[in-house]
């Protein structure tokens, strides 16, 4: 049995002809060359479009809650929440894996509706199998462990952005009560969430070297902008010294906090640190989340170094955004050091434009009938007494 709950090329298909829609919008395939690829690449599975997609996810999650109320009346709400959602569990489960194989659902609403009924129904059973798991306790890490092993299982099985998000942020929660749990781990709470983030910032850097990258790479991209954005919240200097006066002061006043010159640097330092690497390696993802962290470092600031009105902060500061944004513009129009003004839709590096084409329009032509002498045998001239 395969671990992933979809054919693998149907995420490399639709990434192939998201692919060639967009270089022929640019220009760079004729209409037919197009037709010839999104031919050898056909839509083998339903998914409808966005806004159908949304309604499907809606009306799955209402018919769930009918099913769900219809059962509780059904047993006159005789048996515990356990085992109702341990039958919605396994009931929301079963659907999923049939529509998926039978119906051809890929991510259509439908099937990311079952499966987000699944893992809630299954949290529900944990927590009712742990009780109290809220509070900050060893029973508490036992309701994590269990959720995010299913939330793993999930992960790898359907490759679902939510799903990769909600991983992420459990295993942070998971991650945070463990070092609470004693006082050298309350004062290395940042270090140690930096050091988590760092690693799967690694791993994640290994994703495009394997073979079903395309079925996991929405997910990746979830888990990575997360990453990015954990990494530096983990540092920022404001989340550090009112996480701090939380934990160790019970919510008392914050006060200055030991090693505050490397907060001030890991506050200022990451946001240009992202933007200068999304700059060289032209890694839209990085700029975008530098340029988001490079905002919010600027009200870190501002939030213990007032120096101007708030409403005329305001205003300088946009002012200064637009000013800067036009002058980037204006100098970009002409590409300079890779970069450029114009709109551009990336495509993934795996993809090389002439190598498809290749493989996919060009036709091995029969050679055309020729004259062929006949009949000759072993004397002589391909000559049988006729021509």
């Amino acid at each position: 049995m395969s671990t992933k709950a979809y054919p693998a090329a149907w995420a490399d298909d639709e990434a192939t002809r998201t692919a060639a829609d967009r270089w022929q919008r640019r220009g760079l395939l004729t209409p037919a060359q197009q037709a010839a690829i999104d031919a050898a690449h056909p839509v083998g599975y339903y998914r409808p479009h966005n806004w159908i997609r949304l309604l499907l996810l809606i009306a799955t999650l209402f018919g769930a809650a009918s099913g769900l109320g219809f059962l509780l009346l059904a047993t006159e709400f005789k048996c515990s929440s356990g085992v109702y959602a341990a039958l919605v569990a396994l009931a929301a489960i079963a659907l999923l894996e049939v529509i998926v194989k039978r119906s051809q659902h890929y991510r259509s609403g439908v099937d990311n509706a079952l499966l987000y009924i699944a893992v809630v129904a299954w949290g529900c059973l944990v927590y009712e199998l742990t009780d109290n798991a809220f509070s900050l306790s060893f029973i508490s890490i036992n309701w994590l462990l269990l959720v995010l092993a299913a939330l793993l299982v999930a992960l790898v099985r359907y490759a679902d952005p939510v799903v990769a998000a909600a991983c992420f942020i459990i295993a942070l929660w998971l991650a945070a009560l463990i070092l609470m749990h004693s006082k050298l781990g309350r004062l290395l709470l940042p270090f140690g969430l930096m050091a988590i983030v760092g690693a799967l910032l690694l791993a994640l850097r290994q994703l495009p070297a394997r073979a079903d990258y395309y079925y996991y790479r929405s997910a990746g991209l979830v888990l990575r902008a997360l990453g990015l954005a954990g990494l530096y919240l983990a540092g920022n200097y404001l989340l550090v010294r009112e996480g701090h006066a939380a934990l160790l002061t019970s919510g008392g006043p914050s006060g200055q906090v030991a090693l505050a010159p490397l907060f001030y640097l890991l506050t200022a330092g990451i946001p240009l640190v992202y933007i200068g690497l999304g700059l060289r390696r032209h890694d839209r993802l990085l700029l975008t989340v530098g340029l988001l962290t490079l905002a919010f470092s600027l009200f870190t600031l501002r939030y213990y170094r007032s120096l101007l009105p708030p409403e005329i902060a305001a205003t300088l500061g946009g002012l200064l955004l637009l000013l800067g944004a036009l002058a980037a513009l204006r100098y970009l129009r002409t590409p300079r050091h890779g970069l450029t003004a114009e709109a551009d839709e990336s495509t993934p590096p795996q993809f090389n434009l002439e190598s498809m084409v290749v493989a996919q329009t060009v036709h091995v032509a029969a050679p055309e009938a020729e004259y062929e002498f006949g009949g000759g045998q072993s004397g002589g001239g391909g000559a049988e007494g006729s021509y």
